[in-house]
């Protein structure tokens, strides 16, 4: 039986530490939140984010722009949030509706506010491991590995899901931690030889129960990053909890396992981006 990564718990924890360092910080971690449209969805993660930044004392403002803006409107309030002082980590709730260029609205924030980690400059950054931010899920995956002490390095890690949000970024970060990366995505061939390889899995591939028991090797560390709703309406992963739980070693449960880490790394780059604006401003 697979040990239970407790996202819940360690997402918790995290929250705990941050709240100390920004109540001993000399300035106070700011983060704006933008959302456009009234996507439910989004509207939850939003909610969640707010009260993430309360919980753990970041000053927050929130921006809800009806579905019509227009990417000019959208891209003039960025300009604005990228001059106001008292903001350290700007957010804009992907995705935005169709009449909007996801990539321009992107690259309008300066990198040094992007908490998202997903600007260009950023990215590279990341590619060549001198970075300031992660993206928040890999980075959440990330912590959770290290908390119950599973160290990539050697291991034969496999991601399933090559996306610039999560798969590509997720296979960056378990490189630098000295694993040996494998990309898996809807064209790579045999993909159960592959999966059945993995020390360490990494399912990103938004297709509920798609990763079963028969896909894994005995003592596998299987890491489920994917949110699906099921016809009944209750949320499940893109891994079959039941048939690969008996086989894994250790197994993030949907919900409560990757998902509460991703808003604690955001409140995390925040906090980081507050604080280098202070050492810049102490130099």
């Amino acid at each position: 039986m697979a040990q239970i990564i407790d996202g819940k718990a360690v997402s918790l924890e995290q929250r705990e530490l941050l709240k100390a360092q920004v109540e001993k910080m000399n300035i106070k971690p700011g983060l704006a939140v933008i959302l456009v449209g009234s996507d439910p969805a989004s509207q939850v993660y939003v909610r969640n984010k707010k009260a993430g930044c309360a919980q753990v004392g970041i000053y927050s403002e929130s921006y809800d722009l009806p579905e019509e803006t227009t990417q000019e409107q959208l891209l003039a309030l960025i300009e604005k949030l990228n001059c106001k002082e008292d903001i350290h980590g700007i957010l804009v709730q992907l995705p935005l509706p169709k009449h909007i260029d996801e990539t321009a609205v992107i690259n309008a924030i300066v990198p040094e506010k992007d908490v998202d980690a997903f600007h260009p400059v950023n990215v590279g950054k990341i590619m060549t491991g001198d970075y300031d931010f992660l993206p928040c899920t890999p980075a959440g995956v990330m912590c959770l590995l290290s908390h119950y002490g599973i160290d990539p390095a050697g291991k034969e890690c496999v991601v399933i899901g090559r996306s610039n949000i999560v798969g590509k970024p997720q296979a960056m970060l378990l490189l630098h931690a000295n694993g040996t990366v494998t990309i898996c995505h809807s064209k790579t061939a045999d993909l159960k030889a592959k999966c059945l390889s993995a020390d360490i899995l990494v399912a990103a591939i938004g297709k509920a129960d798609f990763i079963t028991g028969d896909m894994i090797k005995e003592g596998a560390v299987v890491v489920d990053v994917g949110i699906n709703r099921r016809d009944d309406g209750k949320l499940t992963g893109d891994v079959d909890f039941a048939s690969c739980e008996p086989k894994a070693s250790f197994i993030t449960p949907v919900p409560g396992g990757v998902g509460p880490m991703t808003i604690t790394m955001l409140l995390k780059n925040t906090v980081k981006a507050a604080q280098l604006c202070s050492d810049k401003l102490g130099e």
